[in-house]
């Protein structure tokens, strides 16, 4: 389901990536849920939820839940791009409040052309690369409740045994 208007469609295959994504204990104890991924995976809508277990002591949203549902997200669609030939983790995070959420909140993420670009120009340059993405979770008016900002680690397999040899103690 759109939670944004956009072009983009969705496949059924992308419907059981959603489905089962949302089936996983983390995504479910965090109370996000995956709506939309798009047929070349550039997009995805991601909503939580206002409820009991997701409001802290004053009645907004937890700042974990939303930290937690935003999660996995990026290194998810990065991945289905670029193929399984990379290691792709999270490397950094950050958030900013800017007013309580008080009802369903939204966000929508998106991968630019660019963003491939450039994550590709690293990787043949330097093997890795720490693409940054900003995400901006809504209320129910579109009002900014908080910014988020993701930093990703994207490595070539080889490259990265490579350094893990490298960096491991001898016997």
């Amino acid at each position: 389901m759109k939670l944004f208007p956009t072009e983009k469609k969705e496949i059924w295959k992308h419907r059981i990536v959603r489905w089962v994504g949302n089936l996983t204990p983390i995504i479910r104890t965090s109370k996000g849920k995956l709506c939309f991924i798009s047929d070349d995976y550039r997009e995805a809508h991601v909503s939580l939820k206002h409820s009991l277990s997701t409001k802290n002591l004053v009645g907004a949203t937890f700042g974990g839940v939303l930290f937690s549902a935003a999660d996995p997200w990026h290194a998810l669609l990065v991945y289905k791009i670029l193929g399984g030939d990379y290691i792709i983790w999270d490397r950094s995070a950050e958030i900013r409040f800017l007013r309580p959420g008080k009802s369903r909140l939204k966000m929508k993420i998106l991968i630019t052309d660019q963003d491939i670009l450039e994550i590709k120009e690293d990787l043949k340059a330097k093997q890795k690369s720490h693409p940054s993405f900003d995400l901006e979770w809504l209320d129910k008016n579109n009002k900014v409740v908080a910014r988020l900002k993701k930093t990703l680690y994207v490595a070539e397999k080889g490259f990265h045994a490579q350094k893990l040899k490298e960096h491991s103690p001898s016997n």
